[in-house]
């Protein structure tokens, strides 16, 4: 072992040896700790047992390459979305449209009025760039951005109710993904949690009993990735806001998932919309990158004078976005003005939207194109339900068509890897001995992608 330990190459050597120009156009330094890395693993193998040999020059510079590559390539990639889960947390939630995505490029390139009065030629505040749209989209008195919907609700709850009591139904004590729990987030604010009613039935009275002199403020969180069925009953958000100003406390309404436009209770889409419950509540907040269609925002709607309150907290420099969030979520936001519109221009809500008979037609010219390049694959059209996810409309299934795809030379769990693998990866479901594609969340200039992700990962056979 020790003769073979010492005919390892030194470092030095291998980096005077020409075949290691091979790197030449790598960064040095990050070149060289991927070569002491490949040597350092011979040491170990060989110590271990595992390795009876010294792999030569050429093989261990080849290897130092393909990690220095590797290691070179964004981690953050754009990936196709097959899963049939429009709002898909774990790739990014909602794309933004084309006139957000062509406002980032232009205020990112250079310098902006991010916190400049151009008015007035001197500082400004960058809360005013998207103030005027909410007021105008919800009806209300003022708005907050902050950086997502669990810092609003932090802010939210810090400002009004630190070192006092909060009542919520025992019902929307909610967590979300990522452990976000209600009861967790409102201990970390300051505030005291007072639960009233049942898991499956509470009731105005519920409140009514549970305040004290300690009340600061009564707060309703919107279910939206879960539904209770059966016996059950909740507060409707008039009543609460009833009760709260009889006591002349503040009520505030975490809807979660941000519906401005209404999607149609024709369709199965029964969800809230923003606009409507403001106007019964002192303080909303929602997400910006869910139904809305933005990007990750929190965005927070009431009475100025609770606003103002938050602006004026500590907490709000911490959790305000940056000029990217603000100027995509303009861009997002003057869509709304127009519903049809933001319909058609507003990726998630085109997906919500589009005619099932259209996803099939889509499903069918790709399906043609895989068949062409790909003999050693069966790929069908099927029928598929696609999921809205994002934690919004949690039992809404809406009917769309996709790509069923079953390899002969390669197993199907093969398949999803090396598709999985790719450059642009293709990520989709296996199910039943299918990898499965949902053509409704597969954008339309994703296609390319898609057809050449089936023809690589079957290029190399077994």
């Amino acid at each position: 072992m020790n003769n073979l330990l010492r005919t390892i190459h030194k470092v030095d050597d291998i980096l005077k040896d020409e075949r290691w120009r091979a790197l030449a156009g790598y960064p040095v330094e990050c070149a060289k700790d991927h070569l002491r890395d490949v040597l350092n693993e011979l040491r170990a193998a060989i110590k271990e047992g595992k390795a009876h040999e010294v792999a030569p020059i050429e093989t261990i510079i080849e290897e130092t390459k393909r990690r220095t590559e590797q290691s070179l390539r964004p981690a953050l990639k754009k990936v196709v979305n097959g899963t049939g889960v429009i709002i898909h947390t774990n790739l990014g939630r909602s794309p933004l449209a084309r006139s957000a995505i062509e406002r980032l490029l232009a205020i990112s390139s250079g310098y902006s009025n991010l916190e400049y009065d151009l008015v007035e030629g001197k500082r400004g505040d960058r809360h005013e760039h998207c103030l005027a749209l909410l007021k105008r989209l919800t009806g209300t008195e003022a708005a907050l951005v902050v950086n997502n919907n669990a810092a609003a609700v932090l802010l939210t709850l810090n400002t009004l109710a630190e070192g006092r009591e909060v009542i919520i139904g025992r019902g929307e004590l909610i967590e979300v993904g990522g452990s976000f729990r209600i009861p967790e987030i409102m201990a970390k604010s300051g505030a005291a949690l007072r639960e009233v009613g049942t898991t499956n039935r509470t009731f105005k009275e519920d409140y009514e009993r549970g305040l004290n002199e300690r009340t600061a403020l009564i707060m309703k969180a919107h279910t939206s990735n879960y539904r209770i069925r059966g016996f059950v009953h909740e507060a409707t958000t008039a009543e609460l806001a009833a009760v709260a100003a009889g006591h002349h406390i503040p009520f505030y309404f975490d809807t979660g998932s941000g519906l401005l436009s209404d999607l149609g209770s024709d369709a199965g889409f029964d969800e809230p919309t923003v606009a409507e419950e403001a106007g019964r509540c002192d303080v909303i907040s929602f997400s910006g990158d869910k139904l809305l269609g933005g990007p990750q925002a929190g965005i927070v709607l009431g009475h100025a004078s609770l606003i103002d309150a938050m602006k004026k907290n500590p907490l709000t420099r911490a959790l305000r976005p940056d000029k990217f969030t603000f100027s995509a979520l303009e861009a997002t936001l003057l869509l709304y003005l127009d519903k049809d519109k933001a319909r058609r221009e507003i990726p998630v809500l085109r997906m919500l939207h589009q005619d099932p008979r259209v996803v099939k037609t889509r499903a069918g010219r790709m399906a043609r194109m895989a068949r062409k390049g790909s003999p050693a694959i069966t790929v069908e059209v099927v029928r598929l339900y696609t999921e809205v996810g994002g934690g919004s409309l949690p039992d809404v299934s809406i009917p769309s068509y996709g790509l069923s795809l079953q390899p002969s030379v390669i197993s199907v769990e093969k398949l999803e890897q090396r598709m999985r693998g790719l450059d642009t990866p293709v990520i989709g479901r296996i199910e039943k001995g299918r990898f499965l594609i949902d053509m409704r969340t597969v954008q339309q200039e994703d296609e390319p992608y898609l057809v050449f992700a089936i023809q690589t990962a079957l290029r190399d056979g077994r």
